[in-house]
């Protein structure tokens, strides 16, 4: 074996023997955010780009569509950073309400804003996506990039093998949603087989504030809730 080699496998080794400490960290933010996120009551997870600017239509719909729900009795849930996430954040808390951070640590983009009622740093992304989905009594996803795509993916794929109870899930942004569900329709749906014709009506889409607002309140009247199961 040549010494590149050899120095390769050590290092590999010795990454392993790192793991039972990682368990500890990973163990030790999971009861850090539990013990917060208990406490902050009926929350709405708002997803989207963090690339958005403050004069784009979508922030702009974020931000109503957060006071919309403050003014209804929920508190929002952000990724804590800019974009998108700092339209949810901005409009709950200037409605007075509840605005939950969840912030990543991140090399580039991700930079908390300053539009939070409660603020909890992650360093795994997983441990980050079980907070917004345990205490989440719905799901608004605006438009984004891979990051946005995966926490709706998360969300309906959850939903969808009834590892949580049905919850209210958005998506604003008809123009740009609408090709991703024609593919869902026509390509997993008739040419693969690979879902059902029922697991289209696990969410909808919409295009104002307004109307997500009142389909998630609507969904909870009729007794749709958002609880975890075991």
């Amino acid at each position: 074996m040549s010494s590149m080699n050899r120095k390769k496998t050590v290092d590999v080794l010795d990454f392993t023997k790192e793991d039972p400490w990682r368990i500890f960290r990973i163990m030790a933010e999971f009861v850090e955010s539990f013990e917060t996120m208990a406490d902050q009551g009926p929350l709405v997870p708002i997803f989207g780009s963090a690339r958005i600017k403050p004069d784009h239509e979508y922030y702009k719909s974020a931000e109503k569509l957060a006071a919309l729900l403050v003014k209804n009795g929920y508190g929002v849930i952000s990724g804590g950073g800019p974009g998108i996430m700092e339209a949810a954040s901005k409009g709950a808390f200037e409605a007075g309400g509840n605005s939950v951070g969840l912030n990543i640590r991140l090399p580039m983009e991700q930079h908390p804003n300053q539009y939070q009622t409660v603020e909890l740093d992650f360093r795994y992304f997983f441990i980050r996506k079980v907070c917004f989905i345990k205490y989440a009594v719905a799901s608004v996803v605006y438009p984004g990039g891979f990051g946005t795509l995966d926490e709706f993916s998360e969300v309906l794929t959850l939903i969808q093998t009834n590892k949580v109870n049905r919850i209210p899930l958005v998506l604003v942004g008809k123009k740009f949603w609408a090709p991703l569900i024609e593919w869902f329709k026509n390509t997993l749906l008739m040419d693969a087989a690979a879902i059902s014709e029922s697991d289209l009506d696990l969410f909808v889409m919409v295009d104002t504030p307004e109307e997500a607002c009142d389909y998630i309140c609507q969904c909870h009247r009729h007794g749709m809730s958002g609880t975890v199961k075991e």
